[in-house]
């Protein structure tokens, strides 16, 4: 080793200087203060933990520089009795109340007092304590649920439903219903707020709404009536048919005229059928009606009347032609020709129902009341040709029309609330009966009857209908695929009743023996139209049983038990 190495390595072990010492005692004391004033630091977050900062105020009520124990107090006392008290919401211009306690909604106040008071190092709020914190959010809690609900039943007070816009026609004249929008609840922002702000802003909550624009808008509306409504009322129309020309006047039109919404818009539909209607009662003579078939009785049974083509204005043809004319011209005319009317029930309807044969006949027995006769001569008349098509349902007082004097009815015997009176019409209740039993054995659907209160000898026991318009009424269903042809005159001291069809069920019938017996009694009776009775006929129960069969197998059975009462001794007067 050379001697200028020896002394290299002695410059290793060279003594400190001065400044390498004073930046050691700097680092030191540096670390000594910075310590100190964490320790200082966190030694006042300690010490403020417990008292609210200063000027420090929930929803209104000043609690700074008090304890956590005091604040808690003070809040209560000024806010924890709020929750009894309605609190009025608002949606747009609607107001309703809830009563917060109901849905659990109150001040939390240890958790409001906690957020002002626990311990932290975060040095906005250590400043906050040495500045004041000013107005500071409550902390409430809420019963979510409730709450919802609570919003939920508020809704028919609180919300609106948007209004369409349209368009009507009255008196020729258009009557406009403006559109307007629909408001609902925000739920999920209605909870939020209500939270929030219960205790903090000025009654009504305002809530969030929804906004519902409703399908036809405003805009559509003001668009029909420039594009559609105006022309369509600015002027008649004619119509040309032929030779014949007719016009429509504006009030003609819009009674025909409807404003129907259409993906959002308004479009016009003219009614073609009330067009052709009001032509016609123009022009009487402009179309020829088609005539349905008709199936009558002549010669002693059935017969078709055939059906016959008209001619007609097509409604749909006459529809565009006029709207077209209307709202896309300037002449203001319309050209439409007539075309083929079809009948509603042709000669082979007719045809296929089957009206061929005979396949029940009834008759019952007249009285010696003449008058009465001719209340079912009367009857018998009006019945007679009334078809009933399958699935239809034959009711008598329908058939048989308005019973009035201008119809040929006439006053004669009835059997009322148990006592002999009169009534117009009086009789009919044969016809009744007649009429139920031929549907009875031609196997018809027996839809509604009810048989006298006492039973006369010259109707079937327990068979039979009595009629009293409009309540009591004699009614069948044709449960067979073809038609019923219904024929009723009187002769021969019988009332009769015949059904002509195609036969289809067969029925057998079975009527037990009277049973129930019950003893007439005297009466009495002090209406001053009280007819005496000399009485005599015991009353009974008896049950009628039908049995209906199809292509020879059972096809169902039916049973109907009715009670007669007994012919009472009937006294006129007041009883003794």
């Amino acid at each position: 080793m050379t001697a200028e190495q020896d002394l290299r390595g002695l410059d290793q072990f060279e003594p400190e200087t001065g400044d390498r010492t004073r930046g050691r005692r700097i680092a030191i004391w540096s670390a000594v203060v910075v310590a100190i004033l964490v320790l200082g630091y966190g030694g006042l977050a300690w010490f403020l933990q417990d008292k609210v900062p200063n000027n420090t105020a929930v929803a209104g009520v000043p609690i700074g520089g008090l304890d956590a124990r005091a604040a808690e107090a003070r809040l209560t006392e000024n806010l924890g009795s709020l929750g009894e008290d309605p609190l009025q919401l608002a949606l747009q211009d609607r107001t309703a109340t809830i009563v917060p306690a109901q849905v659990g909604l109150e001040l939390d106040v240890a958790a409001t007092v906690d957020s002002l008071t626990s311990f932290s190092l975060d040095p906005r709020i250590l400043w906050a304590h040495l500045t004041g914190s000013g107005d500071v959010p409550p902390i409430s809690v809420v019963d979510e649920e409730a709450l919802v609900g609570a919003l939920d039943a508020l809704r028919p007070d609180l919300e609106t439903q948007p209004v369409e816009g349209s368009i009507a026609f009255a008196e020729g004249a258009p009557v406009v219903t403006e559109a307007a929008d629909g408001y609902r609840i925000d739920t999920e922002g209605a909870v939020t707020t209500i939270v929030e702000t219960w205790l903090t802003e000025p009654e009504p909550l305002e809530l969030p709404v929804i906004t519902d624009e409703p399908a036809v808008t405003q805009d559509a509306v003001d668009e029909a009536l420039r594009e559609v409504v105006e022309p369509l009322v600015s002027g008649p129309v004619t119509v040309t048919v032929g030779e014949i020309n007719q016009e429509l006047s504006v009030q003609d039109l819009t009674a025909a005229a409807a404003m129907e919404p259409v993906d959002g818009r308004l479009e016009l539909r003219l009614d073609g059928v009330a067009l052709r209607d009001r032509l016609e009662d123009l022009q009487p003579d402009l179309a020829s009606d088609a005539s349905d078939a008709r199936i009558v009785i002549q010669d002693g049974g059935p017969a078709i009347i055939p059906s016959a083509t008209g001619r007609a204005l097509d409604p749909e043809a006459l529809a565009a032609a006029v709207a077209e004319a209307a709202l896309s011209t300037t002449t203001r005319s319309a050209t439409v020709s007539l075309a083929d009317a079809e009948p509603e029930f042709t000669t082979a309807d007719a045809e296929a129902l089957g009206v061929r044969e005979v396949v029940s006949e009834f008759s019952t027995p007249l009285t010696s009341d003449n008058v009465r006769t001719q209340n079912l001569v009367n009857g018998t008349r009006l019945i007679t040709n009334t078809l009933v098509k399958p699935d239809e349902t034959f009711s008598l007082i329908k058939a048989l029309g308005p019973i009035t004097e201008a119809r040929g009815f006439v006053s004669s015997g009835v059997v009322e609330d148990g006592f002999v009176s009169t009534a117009l019409g009086g009789g009919l209740s044969q016809l009744s009966t007649t009429t139920y039993n031929a549907a009875y054995f031609a196997g018809m659907e027996l839809v509604e009857h009810k048989p006298h209160s006492r039973w006369f000898s010259r109707y079937p026991e327990g068979r039979e209908a009595t009629l009293w318009a409009p309540d009591l009424d004699m009614k069948f269903e044709n449960s067979t695929p073809y038609g019923v042809l219904v024929q009723a005159w009187v002769s021969g001291g019988r009332v009769w009743v015949r059904f002509w069809s195609t036969p289809y069920f067969e029925v057998r019938t079975e009527t037990s023996n009277r049973y129930n017996i019950t003893q007439p009694q005297t009466v009495y009776n002090d209406d001053p139209d009280c007819v005496a009775e000399s009485g005599g006929e015991p009353g009974f129960t008896v049950k009628v049983t039908r049995w209906r069969y199809l292509d020879g197998s059972l096809f169902d059975t039916e049973s109907w038990t009715w009670t007669y009462s007994p012919w009472n001794r009937v006294v006129c007067g007041s009883a003794p």
